[in-house]
Parts: structure tokens; C-alpha cells; sequence
């Protein structure tokens, strides 16, 4: 049985992530199942730090993009959600001309508070960073 409340649209995602920091930087949904969001990001140029590998603050740009996607498709009608928390612990490093790829999944979806986690792989699937988002519930604003 699904958790989503909302139909998830793959196409619809991308249509809303143009002129975006999510189409900026490249980041793609590539499978929504019942209880996860999956998403792949490039990693090129815009997306490293001096050293040559994957920044960080990126990660967690990556990493809140698929929570709080989640987050919305577990919404009711007339309401969104914002994030209030996310941590990330990078655990390896990721070489300009990989790709990463992120899984969300849900710890808890409460009526006001949600909470995921996100795992980050490299491409040799390899764990690169774990992250927890906790995101508000609150009425869209017309």
C-alpha cells in the first residue's frame, strides 16, 4: 500500500524544478516506489569544492530535495511542507564524473511533523552520506 496521498508524477517533479536550485544543479527523480523517492545527480563542475570532490552542502541540497519531495506527496490537498532540521554525515568522497544517487525513505509521517532518512551513493555503490530530514506540515499560502 502507498504512502503517498498525492499521485506521484515523475514528469510533473521536473516540470517544477526548472529555473531551480534542483535544475541547476542537475537533480533528476528517477523512481518514486510506495514508501521511497529515488534521485540521481551529475557530478561535474558545479558541484565540487577545490579538491575536486563532491561538496558537501551540496549533498545536503540533494538530500532535502528528495525529503522534502516526499514530504509534499504525503501531504493533503491545500498543504506543503517546509523544512525545520537536516543533518548529514559524509561518510566518502565522490570524484567529479560520478553520479550520486539518493534514496528517501520514511522514519515517521505524522499529521504536523515528518521525518526521513536519506542515503547517498556513489557510483560503485558505496554509502557517501546518511542524512535525516524533519520537515513542517503547514497550509499553503494562496
Amino acid at each position: 500500500m502507498s504512502l503517498w496521498k498525492r499521485p506521484p508524477s515523475i514528469a510533473a517533479m521536473h516540470a517544477r524544478n526548472v529555473n531551480t536550485v534542483n535544475g541547476l544543479l542537475g537533480i533528476r527523480i528517477t523512481e518514486v516506489g510506495d514508501d521511497f523517492v529515488r534521485a540521481e545527480m551529475p557530478v561535474d563542475e558545479r558541484h565540487v569544492q577545490p579538491f575536486g570532490i563532491l561538496h558537501g552542502g551540496v549533498s545536503v541540497v540533494l538530500a532535502e530535495t528528495v525529503g522534502s519531495l516526499a514530504s509534499v506527496l504525503c501531504c493533503d490537498e491545500g498543504y506543503g511542507a517546509v523544512g525545520l532540521e537536516i543533518n548529514a554525515n559524509h561518510l566518502l568522497p565522490v570524484p567529479k564524473g560520478d553520479v550520486v544517487t539518493a534514496e528517501c525513505r520514511p522514519v515517521r509521517v505524522g499529521r504536523n511533523i515528518h521525518v526521513w532518512n536519506i542515503e547517498l551513493r556513489r557510483g560503485d555503490g558505496k554509502l557517501t552520506c546518511v542524512s535525516r530530514l524533519t520537515t513542517s506540515i503547514v497550509a499553503n499560502r494562496t
